[in-house]
């Protein structure tokens, strides 16, 4: 038919195509060539034999350590003895300067103006601020030496006056802030001028103690510590300030200036009077009356450095 004649010559037609379809030869990869449809090459099998080269035979499969630079130094005999005399020269150095610190800084004399507890703090607070119901104001001793200020109310420290101060600034800066005037340069010109105060008290005292030829046991840091504790009323004036405004802050300073006037006129009279009490000096002979005018400038000094410092910070 030649219907189907001309369907056998489609197929005729069609199958050279086919075979040479058939024939087209696809690229077979190699040993050791990529694969051409590959995008990225294969690594992992030459980082597995980089891994296997670095294996020790008997070891966990880990990298062998080796000698470092440093083990090598240490193991010389000579570095070894460097090693030993510099030990022995730090420890030679560390025991001459135990020796002879307390030169500079007397760190065992520190040690007791810093033996407080929270009952001495209790009860030297409420001696600042009620003096007036203390009796006994002389400082126990104990084989010539003042025992500790936490089993003596009347010894002096320096933890209340050092908190006290750091108090203080904290307070001022506060008030400051109420008033939108607080800034840092402010805030530390409000504490040097605090320390510069306390400087210049501290030399006063020294000038004028020599200048009377008081021979007293009264130190260096009895008087810092004795100076220091005025901050203790003007914190607590500061507060009522900020608090209750100027009726507050003149009410509770001006009971402060006097507890500290009568707290320090009762304390230093034993200190700086009490070489003319044990040698029997009547009290109205000139040069005791010095030390009682002394003693009476030092306490009066006291409240008006107290309002000085804090009249400002209250508005």
């Amino acid at each position: 038919m030649p219907r189907a004649e001309g369907l056998t010559g489609r197929a005729e037609g069609l199958t050279p195509k086919l075979s040479g379809t058939s024939k087209r030869r696809i690229p077979v990869s190699q040993p050791g060539m990529a694969d051409p449809h590959q995008l990225f090459d294969d690594t992992s099998s030459a980082q597995s034999r980089g891994y296997g080269a670095q294996r020790a035979p008997g070891d966990l499969g880990y990298p062998a350590a080796s000698a470092t630079p440093q083990a090598a130094f240490l193991a010389d005999p000579v570095s070894n003895m460097a090693m030993a005399y510099g030990s022995s020269l730090a420890a030679q150095g560390k025991e001459l300067v135990d020796k002879n610190i307390d030169r500079f800084i007397p760190v065992t004399k520190l040690k007791y103006y810093f033996a407080v507890d929270t009952m001495y703090v209790g009860r030297k607070l409420g001696l600042l601020f009620f003096p007036y119901l203390h009796q006994d104001w002389e400082v126990q001793y104990q084989q010539d030496t003042p025992v500790a200020p936490r089993f003596d109310v009347n010894a002096p420290d320096l933890y209340i006056p050092a908190m006290a101060f750091i108090t203080y600034v904290l307070v001022a800066g506060l008030a400051l802030g109420t008033q939108d005037r607080f800034s840092p340069d402010l805030l530390g010109l409000q504490a040097s001028s605090a320390l510069a105060w306390l400087t210049l008290e501290v030399l006063a005292i020294l000038l004028s103690l020599y200048l009377v030829t008081v021979n007293t046991d009264l130190t260096t840091i009895d008087l810092v510590a004795f100076l220091g504790y005025k901050y203790v009323g003007m914190i607590g004036g500061v507060l009522m300030g900020l608090l209750f405004g100027k009726i507050g802050y003149y009410l509770v300073l001006g009971w402060c200036c006097v507890s500290i006037f009568v707290f320090m006129i009762r304390t230093l009279r034993l200190k700086i009077l009490a070489e003319a009490a044990a040698e029997g000096v009547p009290v109205r002979e000139a040069r005791n009356q010095l030390r009682m005018y002394l003693t009476m400038a030092v306490a009066a000094a006291q409240p008006l450095l107290m309002y000085w410092l804090t009249f400002h910070l209250v508005r």
